[in-house]
């Protein structure tokens, strides 16, 4: 399938995709600072630039766009019609990124929690998956 749009109005749409302080970023800061917790934001020391760390709980937080990280089941985890092979590629450098950079933090000593663009509306989910694990210090 042909693209609908040009080549250079796709590459300007794309530069335009934010990398930080993003929506969902924004709320779970907003989540964690409501439950006492203080954190730091994008440590480029540490592998992979977490969206947020929190030195007292050795934690990493990353919020991951489902798109981008391919959230299996999820129905933000499409693959664009055209250019399949370039997106296959895309998508595959960043699952490997992502299972390198978890082992290299948990090798220095740090937890890592990776929270699903998807799951952040849902306040019961986050609540789990943020307090269940920083709560277990």
């Amino acid at each position: 399938m042909v693209d609908r749009i040009s080549e250079e109005k796709r590459s300007w749409n794309m530069s335009r995709i934010k990398g930080s302080d993003t929506k969902p970023e924004i709320y779970v800061r907003s989540f964690l600072h409501r439950n006492g917790f203080r954190f730091r934001l994008n440590r480029k020391d540490l592998t992979g630039k977490p969206d947020i760390v929190l030195p007292k709980y050795t934690t990493v937080v990353f919020i991951d766009g489902c798109f981008w990280h391919r959230h299996l089941g999820c129905k933000y985890s499409y693959t664009p019609k055209s250019n399949t092979s370039f997106w296959e590629k895309k998508f595959s450098n960043n699952i490997k990124r992502v299972v390198q950079v978890n082992m290299e933090l948990v090798k220095a000593g740090w937890k890592v929690i990776r929270i699903w663009e998807c799951e952040v509306p849902d306040e019961d989910t986050l609540r789990w998956r943020l307090l269940h694990v920083l709560n277990s210090k």
